[in-house]
């Protein structure tokens, strides 16, 4: 029989609820066969705040799991030996503390086993995400400044290679850069920045010999998008193999070739599923899958499949499982993995290939003239040009260039068995997650300040890392005690926070071009706006909020662009606004409608905040219009409450989302059309 390649490692993103509740999806899900697990984290946790901050208001539990002190990490594994597991966290701002919690919850396995604990950190293998450049551009969930961020990451790179050596501390992520709208080319050139802005300070802090660093070089991960276009896909990821080996022993001094391999994990693209018609996602999803599998020379090392029904909501255990079945029928099934790579020599393959590699290259001459990634970041050109990229490719959907079956072409379909009742076709989050989440702990740190020696351990381990944050040594030491002292997550952060401040991210919306050439339905919705307008004697004012944690800002973001585009006056602040701050701005700006955008899941929470405040400032007559993942059901319930109009993601015309805003705002104010 053919010799078969071994199968990449199979995952399932994965968390929600509680510690308890995600422990059990986990054991479930490895008894099916999964073979890795990837933890995702709720927003609070994500962000550094404990369950009962105001900022984790309506995020607790809902886009994974809350993880507040050792005691939940403990929760979270248990039964489940990490030795023996290979697990990804998607995790950044905060991923230091999460992987000293992990180190320790892996210690105390080990010594209930009778084992040494310094050997069982040894074993440990798995991945933190830890790049939190992408997370400036794209998702949200940063903290800090990019400096102390920065610091914060090669502190763990510097770390895990003699400490934890089997660990990649950082997984240099054009996932989510892909999704805010990059090109192929823009995918490969800001990732390859930010792997070299990360190497750089690695290499410049003189804490790796130069002798060593190879192996610093051979930790460093990638998780890569890949979208349904799976030749130009697979393309890519031979381009980024090319470049990296290249990169590697020209700039680094790598010679071994085995330290240069790219090595990376995927979760293909939940962008491109489609709330229309979700069942067209599962050929998708395995289009996808096949960009990064098919190649054997840029085959995945670890793969993780969304579920079909991601845009509806919280997929259930049994859609996460038809999503592993896919990589098993593939892995197992078929022959793909008992044959050498099936593209070696193509041309066709080779010119897409050269045609990537020269265009990453042009792109990243141009990041590193500004300085490199990290000034390409706060200079706000990355952020600015993923926009303008994101709208260009709306608006060639919009046009009809680009086909979604489904959604702007055969749209005719018949009744969904799947979807037929949408309240049992998603994953419901108990209602009460948050408050006991809250109730816990707070009862955590009850019971460890009531004992004085616990007390003190943790108010002194708050106080080492306080002092080493103001000075220039590494942070994983006071780190991991913390960790044993059993401090908070958002004691953690707010430490931190008190030492190097906090940050926001240019939101890219002002430097950005929207529509190059405004066709007949944009010019209509120009002149609506101009006649609205000249009736009513002053500009038409829109802001766009991003309330809670959730900072998935890309609908946002492209609302915000073609609004102005239409001729609104826009207030866009970015993301991680309190309901009280943005109904402070809607009354300062005098605007005429609020539009608020949520992917999380707490638009039930904050939404109402926001209509309650806004009439007890005596502004209840400005409308409000949310945006969102929101289940059909919350729609009515949101409506019932006084919002406007709700919008999905099969509302994916942006020109007849404004023509909506000239309506509902005509009819607020009492403008006859």
């Amino acid at each position: 029989m053919t010799d078969r390649d071994r199968p990449w490692v199979m995952r399932t993103y994965a968390g929600h609820s509680s510690a308890a509740a995600s422990n059990e999806l986990y054991r479930r899900n490895l008894a099916k066969g999964q073979t890795g697990l990837s933890v995702a984290f709720d927003l609070p946790t994500q962000t550094g705040y404990d369950p009962d901050h105001a900022l984790a208001r309506g995020e607790v539990g809902k886009v994974g799991v809350p993880i507040s002190h050792i005691g939940d990490m403990r929760a979270l594994f248990d039964g489940i030996p990490l030795t023996a597991m290979n697990t990804s966290m998607t995790i950044n701002a905060t991923a230091m503390w999460l992987l000293a919690l992990y180190q320790v919850v892996a210690e105390e396995q080990a010594i209930a086993a009778g084992e040494d604990p310094d050997a069982a950190r040894h074993t440990l293998a798995g991945t933190t995400q830890n790049d939190i450049i992408k997370e400036y551009l794209s998702r949200g969930t940063y903290v800090f400044p990019p400096g102390p961020s920065m610091r914060l990451l090669t502190d763990v790179v510097t770390y895990t290679v003699r400490e934890i050596p089997k660990w990649n501390p950082t997984n240099v992520c054009s996932y989510h850069l892909q999704e805010a709208g990059a090109t192929p080319v823009q995918e490969i050139a800001f990732a390859m920045s930010t792997a070299i802005a990360v190497l750089d300070e690695v290499r410049d802090s003189g804490a790796v010999p130069a002798e060593e660093f190879g192996a610093v070089v051979a930790r460093i991960s990638f998780f890569v998008n890949a979208g349904v276009r799976f030749v130009e896909e697979m393309c890519k990821m031979r381009a980024l193999v090319a470049l990296w080996d290249e990169l590697t022993q020209e700039r680094y001094g790598v010679t071994d070739a085995k330290q240069r391999r790219f090595r990376y994990g995927v979760q293909v693209n939940s962008l491109g599923l489609t709330e229309a018609q979700p069942e067209n996602n599962v050929q998708r999803i395995v289009l996808e899958m096949l960009a990064v599998t098919l190649s054997k020379d840029a085959r995945a090392r670890a793969v993780q499949l969304p579920a079909w029904n991601e845009a509806l909501g919280l997929p259930r255990p049994w859609d996460q499982q038809w999503s592993l079945r896919i990589q098993q029928v593939l892995a197992y099934e078929s022959d793909l993995l008992e044959y050498d790579d099936l593209f070696a020599g193509s041309p066709v393959v080779e010119a897409k290939v050269a045609e990537l590699v020269a265009g990453a290259k042009e792109e990243m001459a141009r990041i590193a003239e500004m300085g490199g990634a990290v000034a390409a970041v706060e200079s706000g050109y990355m952020k600015s040009a993923l926009v303008a990229s994101h709208a260009r490719r709306r608006g060639r959907i919009e046009a009809g260039e680009d086909i979604i079956v489904g959604v702007n072409k055969f749209e005719t379909t018949e009744p969904n068995p799947l979807t037929a009742d949408l309240t049992t076709a998603i994953q419901a989050v108990d209602h009460d997650v948050e408050v006991k989440a809250a109730e816990a702990v707070q009862a955590w740190r009850a019971a460890r300040d009531a004992d004085p020696a616990k007390k003190e351990r943790a108010a002194a381990a708050l106080a080492r890392l306080k002092e080493d944050a103001a000075g220039t040594g590494s942070l994983m030491p006071a780190t991991l005690e913390c960790a044993r002292a059993e401090v908070t997550t958002g004691e953690w952060a707010g430490a931190l926070r008190e030492v190097f401040g906090e940050f926001r991210a240019p939101t890219g919306v002002s430097g950005s071009v929207g529509v190059a050439e405004a066709g007949d339905e944009l010019m209509a919705v120009r002149a609506s706006v101009a006649d609205l307008e000249k009736e009513l004697g002053e500009k038409l004012r829109v802001l766009v909020g991003k309330p809670g944690l959730d900072g998935h800002s890309n609908g946002a973001e492209q609302i915000a662009v073609r609004a102005r585009d239409a001729g609104f006056e826009v207030i866009y602040q970015g993301i991680r606004l309190t309901p009280e701050q943005i109904v402070a701005a809607a009354v300062a700006e005098d605007v005429h409608l609020v539009g608020v955008s949520i992917l999380s899941g707490s638009h039930m929470e904050l939404v109402p905040e926001i209509l309650s405040g806004l009439r007890d400032a005596g502004a209840g007559d400005i409308p409000v219009v949310v945006g969102g993942i929101i289940p059909e059901s919350d729609a009515v319930k949101l409506t019932d409450q006084g919002v406007a109009a709700v919008f999905t993601p099969k509302d994916f015309g942006l020109n007849e989302i404004m023509a909506r805003f000239v309506e509902i705002i005509r009819a607020s104010t009492s403008v006859p059309a």
